[in-house]
């Protein structure tokens, strides 16, 4: 599949109540990383499929939420595009040192995705 989902991340108002529920129900392997001063963030290692993480809700008084990540070739390409369809870029070009790049757009409708660039 072109542009497949490489990574789910779940942005939470509680990431302790978050990882106890998730790694109960569905038996992921959590790893805390620490990633600076946004605070850790949590890798989700689900053995077979897309993995993802979570993290703190980083835009004050939003529930939480989960963000799906699509991969491109070309992350500004990319958000450019997203944002002649009618998109709001949220996030542009995100560096993630050693991973790659991302963006952040939020759909006409009002759905919001991330795209992924790998380094």
């Amino acid at each position: 599949m072109a542009n497949p989902f490489v990574h789910v991340e779940l942005n939470t108002t509680d990431v302790a109540k978050a990882k106890a529920f998730y790694g109960a129900l569905f038996n992921w392997k959590l790893e805390e990383i620490p990633t600076g001063p946004t605070g850790p963030y949590t890798l989700i290692q689900v053995g077979e499929g897309t993995g993802g993480g979570m993290q703190k809700m980083p835009i004050p008084n939003m529930p939480s939420q989960w963000l799906p990540y699509v991969l491109v070739d070309d992350v500004k390409k990319s958000t450019d595009k997203a944002r002649s369809l009618g998109a709001q870029v949220i996030a542009d070009s995100v560096e993630v040192p050693g991973r790659g790049k991302f963006s952040v757009v939020t759909d006409p409708t009002g759905a919001s995705v991330a795209m992924f660039q790998p380094a």
